[in-house]
């Protein structure tokens, strides 16, 4: 039973199952921005780092949509930054109709030692374009909360600011993962807050690290006082 799961044929069905069901739940909900006026330049294109905590992934799809929403947005490419592993395909599979491409990495130490070199360039390139770049700092096996260095080096290298995201459902179910990553569940109300910007210094990316994780938490505090269960 193992070994059909983890087929490629099955893998792929229960990609789609879980895309059509997030259009469903997402599409449902009654969804606002907080933050609106740190989004805007975004969504008319200036690039950006969009940064979110690995729990809110489930509800990354929506971005594109509220970005659609704007009255300024200018059509761009959107990139999710996922893991090279299984679970990492299965995420892009299930994304993909929500028209988010996926980079395949990781922003762990670990992680630029397994094609971290490729990853990084492709991002560079996709941010160089004009492009969104999603990316969950303390992804993919943690520890919660707590950012990886990769996306300062990220935002020092490609000269962009990183700009935190949080999103959070009335209705939803917190599984107990590490991340407890919560599934939104349809007809409820949604959030996605966003706080300001965060230049990172080329010269000095690594003394920004504890300040990206000061400012996910932050806009993930606010996301649950606007929308408390």
């Amino acid at each position: 039973m193992k070994a059909l799961l983890r087929s490629a044929p099955v893998q792929f069905l229960l990609a789609r199952l879980l895309s059509l069901y997030l259009w469903i739940a997402l599409r449902t909900q009654r969804w606002s921005i907080d933050g609106q006026a740190d989004f805007i330049p975004h969504a008319a294109g200036q690039p950006a780092i969009f940064a979110f905590w690995h729990e809110y992934l489930p509800l990354a799809p929506q971005l594109p949509a509220l970005g659609r929403r704007q009255a300024v947005y200018r059509r761009t490419g959107v990139y999710v930054l996922v893991s090279r592993h299984r679970d990492g395909r299965f995420i892009a599979a299930a994304v993909r109709p929500f028209g988010v491409d996926a980079i395949h990495g990781s922003t762990s130490k670990a992680g630029a030692s397994k094609g971290g070199a490729s990853s990084l360039r492709a991002m560079l390139d996709a941010l160089k374009r004009g492009d969104m770049i999603a990316l969950a700092p303390d992804g993919p096996r943690g520890p919660r909360r707590q950012a990886a260095p990769g996306v300062a080096q990220l935002a020092a290298l490609a000269g962009v600011p990183i700009l935190p995201c949080a999103a959070r459902t009335s209705r939803r179910i917190q599984l107990r993962s590490w991340d407890r990553m919560a599934i939104p569940l349809p007809f409820g109300r949604a959030v996605m807050v966003f706080g300001p910007a965060i230049l990172v210094p080329r010269d000095s990316w690594k003394e920004a690290v504890p300040h990206i994780t000061a400012a996910l938490q932050a806009v993930a505090d606010r996301a649950e006082q606007l929308c408390p269960a």
